[in-house]
């Protein structure tokens, strides 16, 4: 069956003799009533063919006679009556020219036609009809009646005009003679001829003519591509050009030998620029480029010039998120979560919900959990929560009661354990596994050092389509107070260049006081809570009105931790104690220091009032005039915006930190001591200026999240963009076209040997990690819901 049904069907009739076919008589029987069936089907049909035929030569036939019979009316109308003879001889002859020469010659073309055409249906029948049963083996058609059906309409068509010709010029003898073909029918039939033979020759040479273009067009594309390339001749990469490229790729490795990039970049330049290549023609594509840009660029020309061509790079990257709709996916991963009241707790909060109010995007906000044993130590007031769940609308709510809309985000809780000695909070396990991979599109690393020191698990740009990092602290400014900071601060500071390197597309400075990391860039992505924007209008309505606005002194707000600026505090007022005399300032605080400062500042006898900690939105707080910030270890301290917001004085050091509050006039900076003393007494004897509308605006959430979606790129990644600023995408498809990358297999190196070294607990532990943090306990399992660690990851898959 599956052999003959694999082969396409074939069959084969025979009439007549034989004893093939469908078998004996019986078969021949049946196939000679088949033919017959089909000869007297066409038969029929050629029948009914010859009856239309002969229906339309009758037609033209009568035609012709009305024509005759209206032409011999109009010549006897015109005759004069009976004349002498002498005067009517041409008429008369012209009337008897008509009767005895073409009447008859008419009847006998009548009859000609008629025999003629029993003739043509007798041989187109012969033509058809079988031959006997004992005929010939198979049936045939005669060509010759197609022929003289063709010659019958050829003939249809010129018999009028014939015998126009015949009757008007006497050339009635031409036809006297039987069998010969109508002139007639012979002009038409050669003209049909010639016709088709100069059609036929038109369309050979107009294929020709157009094969002929074809060629040339080839031809001249072919001798300009050839021009092109030997004109365009590109000059071999020389040694210094080679290595400068070798410098400037080695950045990661000599960064990690303490060779800063500016340095890098100083010695790439002094070695290119020494020579005075061409690169190209068009000198748009180098009029925003850089040295940097210009060796890619010279690099590109030299091997596209011999043809070659890689790949995005030598390892080829795994699967990722594939955009299959108009929603992107955000994930928000931070460090801290409410109701701790830290800046990494509440900004990703913010971002959050301002980000999820875009319509290109989906957004998570993936936050720590905590075991109670340690919400007890770090959530104010012995707060504590016995499920992620609950937690989850704790963090809802406080966000609605500050929001003027309602936020459209998930929240996702990963694993996390606190640390007494570095006072955070540090993962536990693979953070990356708690985003689904339908859902790893676009990462957001708060902190992302912080994130990536202990980190065992998947590559965030392995997994992400793009990672953009958020720095928020300055870590080494707070590891150089320890004991042995020094040491702590530099092996910090290169761990640190490690795993954004190789975690991070893009890394965001919120100001110039932190580390300055790779691919990274300074811009402030953080606003303020809209509450106090609207405490700050309403001071202004109230002095507008006449109201006091201000009824307190000055104040000052933070964690109770000496980093946070209470060693700053404490020695400038211990030291202009008598220049200050009679000044008061309140603080607000808590924290692990909050004893050994409030004993420090009485053993001094400083005029320092301590409280507890308070929001700063506190209806208690709102009267004060003057912030002072005198912590110069913050990145950009959050309280100080808020400060501004609500319209009051703000006195902080001249600092990289304070960089982005400069521009507003009621924030007072200092350089020196002296200055500080200055600063405080210039704001206690004034009033502060309003806001203008422009300066509302730039401390807003609304500001902020433009800034941040151009500095992060994350509006070109939205639309599908992948142009870095101020390149036009020239770097970028020359580096994709031309070579492979050597930054990016570097910092593939750096990934796999950070994973390696994170899987082994002695090191962990030798470099200040947790213990039991590579993953997460029994505990999280039963708080979250989650499957042993070895159940998620068995030890005998692969």
């Amino acid at each position: 069956m599956e052999a003959r049904a694999s082969r396409p069907p074939s069959f084969s009739v025979s009439v007549g003799g034989g004893g093939g076919g469908f078998g004996g008589a019986r078969g021949d029987d049946s196939a000679f009533s088949f033919l017959s069936k089909g000869w007297r089907e066409v038969r029929d049909s050629a029948t009914a063919d010859l009856r239309l035929m002969r229906a339309r030569a009758d037609s033209l036939r009568t035609l012709a006679d009305r024509e005759l019979e209206h032409l011999l009316a109009s010549a006897s109308a015109s005759a004069p009556p009976p004349p002498q003879p002498l005067a009517a001889g041409a008429p008369i002859a012209e009337l008897e020219f008509v009767r005895t020469r073409i009447q008859p010659k008419i009847s006998e073309l009548r009859r000609r036609y008629a025999s003629h055409e029993r003739d043509l249906g007798r041989r187109v029948l012969e033509g058809w009809a079988p031959r006997g049963a004992g005929g010939p083996a198979r049936a045939r058609v005669d060509l010759s009646g197609i022929t003289a059906i063709r010659n019958a309409i050829v003939s249809e068509a010129g018999v009028g005009e014939r015998w126009r010709r015949a009757a008007w010029s006497g050339e009635a003898e031409a036809e006297a003679e039987e069998g010969k073909e109508w002139e007639v029918v012979r002009m038409i039939r050669d003209g049909i001829k010639e016709f088709e033979r100069r059609s036929q020759t038109s369309e050979i040479f107009e294929g020709l003519r157009s094969t002929g273009e074809l060629v040339e067009k080839f031809k001249s594309s072919l001798s300009f591509n050839m021009e092109s390339q030997e004109s365009k001749e590109v000059p071999p990469l020389d040694v210094t050009e080679i290595l400068a490229n070798l410098v400037r790729q080695s950045e990661p490795f000599l960064d990690q030998l303490g060779i800063r990039k500016d340095q890098c970049d100083r010695l790439v330049e002094a070695l290119y620029r020494k020579q005075n290549h061409s690169l190209s023609e068009d000198t748009s594509l180098l009029e925003n480029a850089n040295s940097s840009d210009e060796l890619d660029l010279r690099i590109a020309s030299v091997l596209q010039s011999t043809g070659y061509r890689a790949d995005d790079g030598f390892w080829s990257e795994p699967a990722k998120y594939e955009v299959s709709d108009n929603k992107r996916h955000v994930a928000i991963v931070t460090t801290a979560s409410l109701p701790w009241m830290t800046g990494t707790a509440v900004n990703p909060l913010f971002r959050a919900a301002y980000l999820a109010k875009g319509t290109k995007q989906d957004v998570t906000l993936v936050v720590p959990w905590l075991c109670k044993s340690d919400q007890e130590l770090v959530y104010p007031n012995s707060m504590t929560f016995s499920s992620p769940e609950e937690q989850e609308t704790y963090i809802r709510n406080w966000l609605e009661e500050r929001l003027g809309f309602e936020s459209n985000f998930k929240i996702s809780f990963y694993p996390g354990k606190f640390s007494k000695e570095r006072r955070s909070i540090i993962p536990a396990g693979d953070t990356s596994q708690f985003i689904p991979s339908r859902e790893a599109d676009i990462a957001i690393l708060e902190e992302p050092e912080h994130l990536n020191w202990y980190h065992h698990g998947k590559r965030w740009t392995d997994k992400f389509n793009h990672v953009v990092g958020v720095v928020h602290t300055n870590y080494l400014e707070y590891i150089k107070r320890e004991k042995n900071g020094a040491l702590q601060a530099f092996l910090v500071k290169h761990i640190n260049n490690w795993v954004t390197r190789a975690y991070c597309d893009k890394v965001l400075r919120l100001s110039a006081a932190t580390q300055d990391l790779p691919k990274s860039i300074v811009c402030n992505v953080h606003g303020v809570n809209p509450k106090f924007l609207k405490i700050g209008e309403k001071i202004t309505a109230d002095r507008e009105s006449g109201e006091p606005s201000f009824s307190k002194g000055a104040y000052f707000l933070g964690k109770m931790v000496w980093a946070k600026g209470y060693r700053e505090l404490i020695d400038l007022m211990a030291k202009h104690k008598s220049d200050l005399e009679g000044f008061k300032l309140d603080v607000y605080g808590s924290g692990e220091d909050s004893q050994e400062v409030q004993s420090t500042a009485r053993k001094l006898d400083l005029s320092l009032n301590f409280f507890k900690g308070r929001d700063h939105a506190d209806n208690s707080l709102h009267g004060y005039k003057v912030f002072i910030n005198p912590s110069i270890s913050d990145v950009l301290c959050t309280a100080t915006a808020e400060a501004l917001a609500m319209g009051k004085f703000v006195i902080c050091a001249e600092h990289p930190s304070n960089e982005f509050f400069m521009s507003f006039p009621n924030c007072l900076t200092y350089k020196t001591s002296e200055e500080f003393v200055a600063r405080v007494k210039e704001a206690m004897d004034r009033e502060p200026q309003p806001l203008t509308p422009e300066q509302r605006y730039n401390l807003s959430w609304e500001a902020a999240t433009e800034r941040f979606m151009e500095y992060s790129d994350l509006d070109k990644v939205l639309n599908n963009e992948v142009v870095q600023p101020g390149q036009a995408g020239t770097r970028n498809k020359m580096r994709r076209t031309s070579q492979p990358n050597l930054s990016d297999i570097m910092d593939g190196g750096l990934a796999l040997a950070h994973r390696c070294l994170t899987g082994s607990e002695v090191l962990r532990l030798a470099t200040g990690a947790i213990p039991g943090t590579r993953d997460y306990d029994k505990q999280h399992c039963v708080d979250m819901g989650l499957l042993p660690p070895q159940v998620q990851q068995p030890v005998y898959g692969w």
